[in-house]
């Protein structure tokens, strides 16, 4: 077994901070601060040194992490090999996701394996892509449902991680049901030039979006109102105060006075979703299985959603 000491060194040279670090492993303070003293002492190595009124890694401490990527990959596969020899499964699982995909992806599969698995206990954890992969680090969860954005270099190259495509999720137009194009099977954004747009913040992924899309089209949105969840930009835009773009992942049901619409023409755009796991444990059964569950629902919602009553 990997000494879980070094998977807290590993988690605090992902965070660089105590803190950070007990916030992830679920450990207190004190007791990560005892665990690395603890995990110098028993290597004669000096792997910390202070850094103002914090800790940073040494040289060694650096070599080290890097290093034990292969150790940890390779007891993963070695334990995800050990399930399948003996047709076992893990007593435990934890999945995370973003929000989006917690609802719509992550909570049909913690019913499947609650099925399928009754003696396994299913983890599901709400976190930002980001955390998702310090999550994975600290072994708090197996597998993480994410966005996948274009430069991110742990979505994309990093190699204690592997990744497995889901879907590519398309944006859609949401408007109020009484809209001149709510009926029609598909729009383009310079049909809705005129609009007033709803859209997340500045700096978030899913402004980025947003603007790439208006820029591909040559159209300069005008902005009306900010929002952060899709349940808040569907209410305004059932009150008729706006228009947004909603990914197809996103379910609209149970919602007031709004009509899905395809977007069309040179600014339709999509969100890569990929599921992640620590490098060599794929082949664990529970794993294999719900990615097969996450793909097939995936497939699901991109085939059924557009016809879902809004």
């Amino acid at each position: 077994m990997i000494d879980p000491r070094l998977i807290t060194l590993r988690t605090f040279a992902e965070t660089g901070t105590i803190a950070a670090t007990a916030e992830l492993t679920g450990y207190s303070p004190s007791a990560v601060s005892a665990q690395l003293r603890d995990l110098q002492n028993s290597l004669g190595m000096t792997l910390l040194t202070k850094d103002g009124r914090g800790l940073r890694l040494t040289a060694t401490g650096r070599y080290l992490v890097r290093r034990s990527d292969r150790l940890l990959s390779v007891w993963e596969e070695i334990r995800a090999s050990s399930f399948t020899a003996g047709d076992q499964a893990p007593s435990h699982l934890g999945i995370g996701g973003f929000s989006t995909a917690s609802a719509n992806l992550l909570a049909p599969l913690a019913a499947h394996l609650r099925s399928t698995h009754p003696d396994v206990r299913v983890h599901i954890v709400e976190a930002s892509p980001s955390r998702c992969f310090d999550l994975l680090v600290a072994e708090r969860i197996d597998l993480a449902v994410v966005v996948s954005p274009q430069g991110d270099s742990r979505a994309e190259n990093d190699a204690r991680f592997e990744k497995v495509d889901l879907l590519d999720d398309p944006l859609d137009v949401m408007v109020p049901s009484d809209h001149p194009v709510a009926g029609r099977d598909s729009v383009t954004l310079s049909e809705l030039a005129g609009e007033d747009w709803i859209t997340a913040m500045p700096g978030s992924p899913y402004h980025a979006l947003f603007i790439a899309a208006f820029t591909a089209a040559g159209v300069t949105p005008t902005i009306a109102h900010e929002s952060v969840e899709w349940e808040t930009s569907a209410a305004l835009v059932g009150a008729g105060v706006g228009v947004s773009l909603v990914p197809r992942l996103a379910s609209l049901a149970g919602e007031a006075n709004v009509r899905r619409v395809r977007l069309a023409g040179t600014g339709r755009l999509s969100r890569k979703i990929i599921a992640a796991v620590r490098t060599g444990s794929r082949g664990s059964p529970l794993i294999r299985e719900s990615l097969r569950h996450l793909k097939a629902t995936s497939q699901r919602i991109l085939a059924t959603r557009l016809g879902e009553a809004d």
